[in-house]
């Protein structure tokens, strides 16, 4: 039996979003947390193939503790195990660190055949973790997946790229990210639901990745973020009372100052 890693994010959910001042990053552990959407789809495609060749799908992610709820749905939906990577070291980490991290905890769960990925995550629209990671571990990257087949011992990839469409074929191991969209996501599993109380992620922290610190977290990241501003919105509108005549004259002379009218 085979092994699919499938690696998630979880993102704040819009409008409880709180920025550190200091760092200028994300204060993950004090919001509320969802899935990034277009891990959904990475794993559904991980899971079809679980149906179909029987893989073993391991879920992990990176972040506070918080995130253990989200692993739990997460579990619910049919992955055979769940870890979570966190540790204070790795907070800020930009999508370099975070690559590192992420690739050497895979590197601890190997032997896999397959990495699935979002293609991006809707906090950062980079789209470079899934490509940074592959490269890291010195694996192939197959990037912008739409469809995924594994048969006779390959698996076959329909990716998107700038003219269209094309088919790849490759072998295990590999990294793969998946553009957001599939048809059909399964709901999560009644019987799996009721026991998520019993379930708790494995976890991961840099005792066990053991990767040095100046290269992970806020130090080990070359991307810093200058400034962060909370965009306001100033309302300039203008509310005239009076009769409808004096109104509709005073709208006249305001239209004419603008140059709206001759």
């Amino acid at each position: 039996m085979g092994r699919i890693v499938v690696c998630i994010k979880g993102v704040p959910k819009p409008g409880t979003v709180k920025v550190d001042k200091e760092t200028h990053t994300l204060r993950r552990e004090s919001a509320e947390l969802i899935l990034n959407p277009p891990d959904r789809p990475a794993l559904e495609v991980a899971l079809r193939l679980k149906d179909q060749t029987n893989f073993e799908v391991i879920a992990i992610s990176m972040g506070p503790p918080n995130m253990v709820p989200l692993l739990q749905k997460v579990y619910a939906l049919g992955v055979d195990d769940i870890y979570l990577i966190s540790d204070r070291a790795f907070a800020g980490s930009d999508t370099l660190a975070t690559s590192r991290i992420l690739a050497k905890a895979l590197s601890l769960l190997s032997p896999f055949d397959l990495v699935v990925m979002g293609a991006r995550s809707i906090d950062g629209e980079t789209g470079q973790v899934p490509p940074e990671t592959a490269s890291l571990l010195n694996l192939p990257s197959i990037t912008y997946v739409k469809e995924l087949r594994f048969v006779d011992g390959k698996f076959i990839a329909i990716r998107e790229d700038d003219f269209g469409e094309e088919e790849v074929e490759f072998s295990p191991a590999a990294v793969v990210s998946i553009v957001p969209e599939i048809d059909y996501v399964r709901p999560p599993s009644l019987k799996r639901l009721l026991s998520l109380k019993e379930i708790t992620p494995k976890i991961l922290t840099n005792a066990e990745l053991n990767l040095d610190e100046a290269s992970i977290g806020l130090s080990g990241s070359p991307t810093q973020v200058a400034d962060v501003f909370e965009k306001t919105l100033v309302s300039r509108g203008e509310i005239f009372e009076g009769e409808p005549d004096e109104l509709a004259e005073k709208l006249i002379e305001v239209l004419k100052e603008k140059g709206f009218l001759a």
